[in-house]
This record gives C-alpha cells, sequence and structure tokens, in this order.
C-alpha cells in the first residue's frame, strides 16, 4: 500500500513510485532504456524491459561514467553507483492524465563530456510550481561512451539517448498529468547545441513542438575530424577505435583517456584547427544519416519550420572559462593576436576586430572574439536560420552581471541556469552568487526567467516580439528587462555572411582510421 506521500503512476514498462514534496510529486530515475552495457555498450538506446510489481522512484539514476569537471577524477560524481545511466526524472503538480499540462524537458550541458540530471543545480521543483508545468529531466552518454566516432557503433549516441527520452514522453507522460502534444525541450551550452541538433534530426521529428536553447555552441564535428580524433583517444587507451576494442575497458576507466587526450589538444592543432585550443574533444557529429547537416543548414532549408524556438546567450560566455583558468586580466597581446587569427571571421579578422573594438585590452579581444565564435554569433544565427526556412523564433540576451567577485564575471557563461531554477547555491549557482547572498534583482531575474519560459511552451510566446533581420528585437535580460534592437550589433556586423559549418579535418593523421 502506499501511504498519503506516495504515489504509483504505470509507465509503458512498468508501474513507478513516486513522492509527494512540498506541493509536487517527485518521480526520480526512471529507466527510460536498457543500461548500455555488455552487449549494449556502444550502441543504440535498447526499449527498457518490463518489471513486476512497483519500482520505487525516490532517487535519481547513476551518472553517466564521465570526466570530471576540473580535471581531477575524485571530483568526478562518485554518487549513485550503477549502470542504469539512462533515465529520467518527472516533477509533476498532479499525477493526474486528465490534467494535460505542458511539458517541459530539460537537456543538461557539460562540453558533451559532463553532466548529470541529478545535479542540485537542475532541481526543477522551482520552475514546475511557478509555470503549473511537468518537468522532465534526463540523462544521456557523454563523452567516449556517447559521442566519439567509433567503428561498429552508431554515432551520436548520446543525442539517440535523448531522442530515446523523448520518446519516453511521448508514451508516458500522460499518466503523469502531462500533455504529450505540448512538449518543449530546452537546454543550455552542449544542452543546447543537442537541442539546436534534435531540430535538424529526422529521429526525433514530432517529439515536440517548442524548443528553447540557451547559450548554443558552434562547434559541430565532420566526420573526418570526429574520426581523426576518435583514433587519438584510441591511441591514449592502447586500443584501436572501435566499439569492440574499448569496450574491454571498464566504462569508469575511461573518460580519464578522454582527459589525458584533453590536455594535449593544443599539440594538435595543424590537424584540428580551431577545436585544438578548446580541451574539449567531443561535439555531435556531422555524420550524414543520425545528424544530417548542421542546424543552421536544417532550420534554413525549413526543418523548424513546425516548431516555436527560443534562443539567445549571455553577454560575456567566454569569461567564466578566463576565471577557472585564472587568466582575467593575464592575457598578452600576442594571446589575443593568436586567438584574433584562430577564430575572428574572414582573411582579415583580426584587423577588423582590433579596428571596431579600438580600446580592447588583449583580455578583452580574446575574450570578445571567442565569446562570438563559440556562443553568442551560433545563437544569433540558429534564430536568423529559422526565420530564414520559414519559422519563427525569440532571441534574448542576458546581460545582468554575477554577483561574486565584485560582478567581474560579468554576464558569464552559465549565469542563466541558476536564475532559470532558481538553484542559486548549487553547482555554478555557488560560485556565481559566492559570498553575496540573492541579491533581490537575482530574484526578480529568476521571476522574469520562470514566467517567460513557462509561458512560451505553454503558448509560444515568451513576451516580446519574434526575431526579424530588420528591426531586430531582442529581449535583454537585466535590472529592468526591455526590448530593443540586438545589443551585439557590432559583433553582427563582423559575423555577417560567416558560415557555420561543421569543423573539419584540416590534415590526415599518421595511421588515422577510415570511417
Amino acid at each position: 500500500m502506499t501511504s498519503a506521500e506516495e504515489l504509483d503512476v504505470r509507465t509503458a514498462a512498468g508501474a513507478v513510485r513516486g513522492r509527494a514534496e512540498d506541493g509536487l510529486v517527485v518521480f526520480r530515475g526512471i529507466p527510460f532504456a536498457e543500461p548500455p552495457v555488455g552487449t549494449a555498450r556502444f550502441q543504440a538506446p535498447r526499449p527498457v524491459r518490463s518489471w513486476e510489481g512497483t519500482r520505487e522512484a525516490y532517487a535519481f539514476g547513476p551518472p553517466p561514467p564521465q570526466e570530471s569537471a576540473f580535471g581531477s577524477r575524485a571530483d568526478a560524481p562518485a554518487t549513485p553507483t550503477g549502470d542504469d545511466w539512462l533515465t529520467v526524472n518527472v516533477w509533476t503538480p498532479t499525477a493526474d492524465p486528465q490534467a494535460r499540462r505542458p511539458v517541459m524537458v530539460w537537456i543538461y550541458g557539460g562540453a558533451y563530456k559532463l553532466g548529470h540530471a541529478g545535479s542540485p543545480g537542475y532541481d526543477a521543483q522551482h520552475l514546475a510550481r511557478a509555470g503549473d508545468m511537468v518537468v522532465v529531466t534526463l540523462n544521456y552518454r557523454v563523452g567516449i561512451e556517447g559521442f566519439a566516432l567509433l567503428a561498429g557503433a552508431p554515432p551520436n549516441r548520446g543525442l539517440l539517448d535523448q531522442v530515446a527520452a523523448l520518446e519516453w514522453v511521448r508514451d508516458n507522460i500522460t499518466a503523469f498529468g502531462g500533455d504529450p502534444g505540448r512538449v518543449t525541450v530546452f537546454g543550455e551550452s552542449a544542452g543546447a547545441g543537442s537541442v539546436a541538433s534534435l531540430l535538424a534530426m529526422p529521429a526525433a521529428r514530432g517529439l515536440f513542438g517548442r524548443a528553447v536553447a540557451q547559450s548554443v555552441p558552434g562547434t559541430y564535428f565532420s566526420a573526418e575530424l570526429a574520426g581523426d580524433i576518435a583514433v587519438e583517444l584510441g591511441k591514449e587507451a592502447g586500443l584501436a577505435a572501435t566499439a569492440a576494442a574499448l569496450s574491454a575497458v571498464d566504462p569508469r576507466e575511461l573518460p580519464a583517456v578522454g582527459e589525458r587526450l584533453s590536455l594535449r589538444m593544443r599539440e594538435y592543432g595543424d590537424r584540428w584547427g580551431q577545436v585544438a585550443p578548446t580541451a574539449t574533444p567531443f561535439a555531435p557529429v556531422v555524420d550524414g544519416e543520425v545528424l544530417p547537416c548542421t542546424p543552421w543548414e536544417a532550420l534554413a532549408a525549413g526543418a523548424g519550420r513546425d516548431v516555436e524556438l527560443l534562443v539567445g546567450h549571455n553577454r560575456d560566455e567566454y569569461r567564466l572559462f578566463l576565471a577557472l583558468g585564472d587568466r582575467l586580466g593575464r592575457i598578452t597581446e600576442e594571446q589575443a593576436a593568436a586567438a584574433l587569427r584562430r577564430y575572428a571571421p574572414g582573411p582579415d579578422g583580426e584587423h577588423s576586430y582590433r579596428a571596431a573594438h579600438p580600446d580592447a585590452t588583449p583580455t578583452e579581444l580574446y575574450e570578445r572574439v571567442q565569446t562570438d565564435w563559440l556562443f553568442a554569433m551560433p545563437s544569433l544565427r540558429l534564430a536568423e536560420a529559422q526565420g530564414t526556412g520559414g519559422g519563427r523564433a525569440h532571441l534574448y540576451e542576458l546581460t545582468w552581471s554575477a554577483p561574486a567577485f565584485g560582478g567581474a564575471l560579468g554576464a558569464c557563461h552559465g549565469l542563466d541556469i541558476p536564475l532559470l531554477f532558481g538553484t542559486y547555491d548549487a553547482d555554478l549557482g555557488s560560485l556565481l552568487f559566492a559570498g553575496t547572498g540573492v541579491p533581490d534583482e537575482a530574484r526578480a531575474l529568476t521571476s522574469h526567467f520562470q514566467s517567460a519560459w513557462t509561458g512560451f511552451a505553454r503558448t509560444g510566446d515568451p513576451g516580446w516580439p519574434a526575431y526579424d533581420g530588420e528591426c531586430r528585437p531582442t529581449r535583454v535580460l537585466d535590472v529592468a528587462p526591455e526590448v530593443r534592437p540586438y545589443p551585439e550589433e557590432v559583433s553582427r556586423r563582423l559575423w555577417e555572411g560567416y558560415d557555420f559549418r561543421a569543423l573539419p579535418l584540416l590534415k590526415q593523421g599518421a595511421g588515422a582510421l577510415g570511417l
């Protein structure tokens, strides 16, 4: 029997038991696919087997095997443990099949090598209450398990996991009080890159009607580049870059291989070009089948015409990475020049950036060009591509500065997460709000974020006009949010006409594997 604090719901695979928590019913760790181990390792997700009785859904499933946030295996998530990585979590006001509430499905970021839906920063209770929504979070494979291009394995396994989770939502969310016909996917950083990928994937078509992409990364790999990186990953492990060979390595030990390569990626600049300095050897692969083309190409051709899009970025995205590397204010003129030559668009990009920012310091130039290349311009161009393809997009930019360290971090990468979820003291929020408490203006911004995001999920309207190529209306999120023309006009003009293609392999490596 269940108590008044518990509730049973029957899914297609079996019954699950959740708990009442502060006006919501929460279900954690529900499997949406079989554990991807043994013969299922490095393969597309397989349907979960049915179970007898009622499964307690009280605890988050274990994180997928992954690298640590700061390069130390000791920092990697340690609990819970097990192989059941592919799970979903549900926050619902009431598990009434007649309720048919809008559904929001969160996809975490983490450079395609980190992340876990059970992270405290993704606690969805505040969002579910604020919008009277059903909110789902999901785990997907990251790193080598999810994104390395291996012989004998389908590409983009992490993306295929996300599709399988969305299929679970389609087939089961009614029992949790959700409407499978009103599903919004939303994600940040690599999660936003995943959302953009889903917009371009035939397998995801029809599984959601709205999408929110927060800080879309511009990094998508060509099959040639991904294959060459996979060869080097195999060399780090002392094995061939094949699913059969790497299956011999324990899944929990394999992330260390990715970490070792991440530390040496700059050595491959002549082959891997712009991706070499990023220390991130994983990204969605434009393989021609699972992901037929880049999201910008797909949307411009009309792939997202029937999906409403909300997309944007933060003003000072790259400053977070400078701060984590203790390099704020320490970039030399030589380092700035190298970054401008590598990332600024066009044959004379360095001169153009310097002319556009004549008073900028080396650190400011270094930060600006990488903010633009990695997040700001890819996000803007996604909105533009959606309009070109006949769809509708709403654009925003977050310009409010994180309060920690006297505001030195600015509106940096990831600040939107604690503001959206209201989790100021968890994960990245504990850094961005360190020692400051939570200012009233942060709480007001959280209310604005949650109202706009849930309003968009409910009606397709976040509260400001859709983006167009003439007026370029943009919601600027600050102490006093306002709508005005896109604020980063200087950068927009510098990047006008730039084509965000899949990153190429510049030169074939010795002993590269033909894939």
